[in-house]
């Protein structure tokens, strides 16, 4: 090859390997200075500022078999705020329903709602139910809403009103019963989503419960102190804070008896025994409790056993005895009855 091409081969290579030299260059710089694209968050996986203020307990998933609640079931998507401060059903006397108080069949049971005034008290299991009845009909013709103080029951009258316990924990709520259900055998009654939050069961699914009926006479007595309670608070709002009364006891428990059913006076200050009693009314307030107490035992103080009051989660129980055995309650019970008085509940303590 003569020197000169040899000479402008080499300079081409040479000029080549600047030029190669130079592209990695650039190429490495132009990584360098790439922007870092954010990687994009799964918000609908993230949990909102609004659900982490949220009360309500983590939930199983649906059908995993651990509680919670059913495939199609479940809490809704967007849950209102405050729920667990929701108030209870105002217990109010309503005539019942024209529909959902007749005898049905269901999963080849027949069911038969009663429409009196018997007093109806049941424990076992109780479950919930969401979305996936939210807004459908119940029984009474109503819209089912998740979100308020309702249940559905297989016989209790529509509409009619019930004190529910949760029995591990003692919560209580008032319920008003507005649908048929729940059909399964272990289950007892089916609460509303907001109803099953309060009493703290969500997540298991259900759980043991007490239900108790509210019954007219009691009602008219929770509207009563309601009443009283409103004028109360107004009276109080009126008095300047000098003159504002000293608080009061919450309750008075009154063990030291009067008279015994044959008449003969117990020694004072003994003690209530265990055994049977009359359950003469639940009030939402010790006050109301212990005006309702002094009335009846002036009123029956020659049948009735001492009167106490004892409080019983939010409610405020009167009891009366104790009793030598359930025949002797029930007997002074029909007394009561037969003198125009509603009939109490023969419980053992």
């Amino acid at each position: 090859m003569p020197a000169n091409q040899f000479m402008h081969s080499a300079l081409r290579r040479q000029l080549g390997l600047y030029l190669q030299i130079a592209l990695c260059a650039l190429l490495l710089a132009a990584c360098g200075s790439v922007p870092q694209v954010p990687v994009q968050q799964d918000t609908a996986k993230q949990p909102s500022a609004t659900a982490s203020k949220s009360k309500r307990p983590a939930l199983p998933p649906a059908g995993s078999g651990r509680g919670g609640y059913y495939l199609d079931d479940g809490p809704g998507d967007e849950e209102p705020e405050g729920l667990l401060a929701t108030p209870d059903a105002e217990p109010k006397i309503e005539p019942y329903a024209k529909r959902g108080n007749r005898s049905y069949v269901v999963f080849g049971k027949t069911y038969t709602p009663f429409l009196d005034d018997r007093p109806y008290r049941q424990r076992g299991r109780g479950s919930w139910y969401g979305r996936k009845f939210h807004g459908q009909r119940t029984s009474s013709g109503e819209p089912y809403d998740m979100y308020k103080m309702t249940a559905a029951h297989p016989t209790l009258p529509i509409p009619s009103y019930a004190r529910v316990t949760n029995v591990t924990n003692g919560k209580q709520v008032i319920v008003r019963v507005n649908d048929r259900g729940p059909f399964h055998s272990s289950r007892i009654i089916d609460l509303s989503y907001t109803a099953a939050l309060k009493l703290g069961y969500l997540q298991q699914g259900s759980a043991e419960l007490e239900v108790e009926r509210l019954l007219p006479e009691e009602i008219e007595r929770i509207a009563a102190e309601r009443q009283s309670g409103s004028a109360v608070a107004s009276a109080s709002a009126s008095i300047s804070p000098v003159e504002q009364p000293v608080p009061q006891p919450e309750v008075s428990v009154l063990s030291v008896p009067v008279a015994n059913v044959a008449g003969t006076a117990a020694p004072a200050g003994a003690p209530a025994l265990g055994g049977f009693y009359l359950q003469l009314g639940a009030y939402s307030q010790a006050a109301g409790a212990e005006a309702a107490r002094s009335r009846l035992q002036q009123k029956w103080e020659d049948v009735l056993p001492p009167i106490e009051v004892i409080p019983s989660g939010t409610v405020f129980r009167l009891f009366s005895g104790p009793f030598t055995d359930r025949d002797e309650a029930a007997n002074v019970a029909q007394k009561l009855k037969e003198s125009g008085a509603p009939r109490p509940l023969v419980v053992q303590r």
